[in-house]
């Protein structure tokens, strides 16, 4: 059986071994549309909850515009121009524009990495700029919520009369889905409201997972901080198959909204419900950009997590070109130790920059058996996996199959997170 995983920007086809019972499960639906940039087009000018952009945009003289960083496939070159074309139309000078690149706790992006973002003459035209979590400086506060996160966003965003995010929405790993709400915070914010967001309070409650949006405590305190932060309107996309990814679905205005339109539709779209657990799966991190490094590929693991059954297996495919990822998880990836004496650690303790992405994979290897097959991921991180590295995608698949009875269920995912699995039969995914 041969399966085309999406794996680095070249893909990775597997000859599955016969004798096992294999789920494929991929997005069903999403099919491109026909004329994206008319459906972009409408989205801006007759858009959910709100006023056209245009006339959002009357009498402003500065507008700020937060966009994915080079770590997600967001159409931003598609959607910008005639976001831009429309605030130009409306009377704000282009000097009165400026882009955020809203990388979170994630490296700056890099100038070459910018006009691939945005595209090469808007790059050139406009004020593009990174965010800089670790700067407190550059952010303004604005409080705290009624919970107690003390709120810093970038204060270039902050102080401009209009307040505009463009994303796009697909399950997340603690956040129930993507987009809206994400791309101010932690988007655009100091790491001293990231680690707060992070901590052990949100990452080890249940509801804080993909596909979990009503009851996520998660979802609730971002909303809260991109109402201080004046969330004006926003554009987010559904994405189809194929590379790059294409415009399967447009939403666009009032930012919680439109931001639930788009996410009702990707639910409707990528679900996959079992109507029991299996016995293993295979999976990845959905290709290029979303697994360039093994911190953003480990969502294909706690993706597939929520169709396993206890003791099963999870084998990831991610090519990790851009090796582990940021300093501070490098280095608690590395310090060996096991899942269970990490999360005693965190216990009581301050919250480090990264330390949710190992937290929310102690929670999937605490109950399962991984395997990974992430060759660029130096071999020097190996030894302090909580699982078995593989030399091959080959091997990979051998360990997942050596123990498992002929017949055994098994589940693939080809675009790991892109597809919302469930082992359930909920009467919505969003939960």
């Amino acid at each position: 059986m041969k399966i085309n995983f999406a794996f680095g920007k070249t893909g990775l086809t597997l000859d599955l071994p016969e004798g096992f019972d294999y789920r494929v499960l991929e997005a069903r639906s999403a099919v491109p549309l026909d004329d994206p940039a008319a459906a972009i087009a409408q989205a801006l000018d007759a858009p959910t909850g709100c006023p056209p952009l245009l006339e959002m945009a009357r009498g402003k003289r500065t507008a700020a515009i937060s966009v994915c960083d080079i770590t997600r496939p967001a159409p931003n070159r598609e959607v910008l121009p005639p976001v831009l074309a429309r605030l130009e139309a409306a009377g704000i000078p282009r000097e009165g524009v400026t882009i955020l690149i809203a990388t979170g706790l994630h490296r700056p992006a890099t100038e070459a990495e910018i006009r691939e973002i945005c595209g090469e003459e808007t790059a050139s035209r406009y004020r593009v700029v990174n965010h800089h979590a670790r700067e407190l400086s550059e952010h303004r506060s604005l409080g705290k919520t009624a919970s107690g996160t003390p709120v810093y966003i970038d204060e270039r965003f902050v102080s401009a009369d209009l307040h505009i995010t463009l994303g796009f929405i697909e399950p997340h790993l603690m956040l129930g889905f993507s987009g809206g709400r994400k791309l101010i915070a932690p988007g655009l914010a100091a790491q001293e409201t990231i680690k707060v967001l992070h901590s052990s309070r949100f990452m080890r409650d249940p509801r804080a997972a993909e596909g979990s949006i009503d009851d996520n405590p998660l979802h609730r305190e971002l909303l809260k901080i991109a109402r201080m932060a004046r969330h004006d309107f926003l554009v987010d996309v559904a994405l189809g198959r194929g590379t790059p990814r294409p415009i399967a679905a447009v939403f666009a205005g009032h930012p919680e909204a439109a931001h639930r339109k788009g996410v009702e539709f990707v639910s409707r779209v990528m679900l996959e419900t079992l109507e029991q657990p299996v016995d293993a799966v295979i999976t990845t991190a959905a290709g290029y950009p979303l697994d360039l490094t093994f911190y953003q590929a480990l969502k294909g693991i706690t993706a597939a997590s929520h169709i396993v059954k206890p003791g099963g297996k999870i084998l990831l495919l991610a090519a990790c070109q851009e090796g582990v990822g940021g300093p501070e998880f490098a280095r608690m990836v590395n310090e060996g130790l096991t899942d269970h004496e990490f999360m005693k650690k965190l216990d009581g303790a301050p919250v480090t920059v990264d330390q949710w992405q190992l937290e929310k994979l102690a929670l999937v290897t605490a109950r399962a058996e991984v395997l990974y097959y992430v060759p660029g991921l130096p071999a020097e991180y190996y030894p302090a996996l909580w699982g078995k590295a593989c030399a091959s995608a080959e091997e990979g698949v051998r360990m997942l199959t050596a123990n498992l009875e002929k017949g055994a269920r098994i589940a693939v995912i080809p675009e790991g997170p892109y597809v919302l699995a469930l082992a359930e039969a909920p009467e919505l995914a969003i939960r």
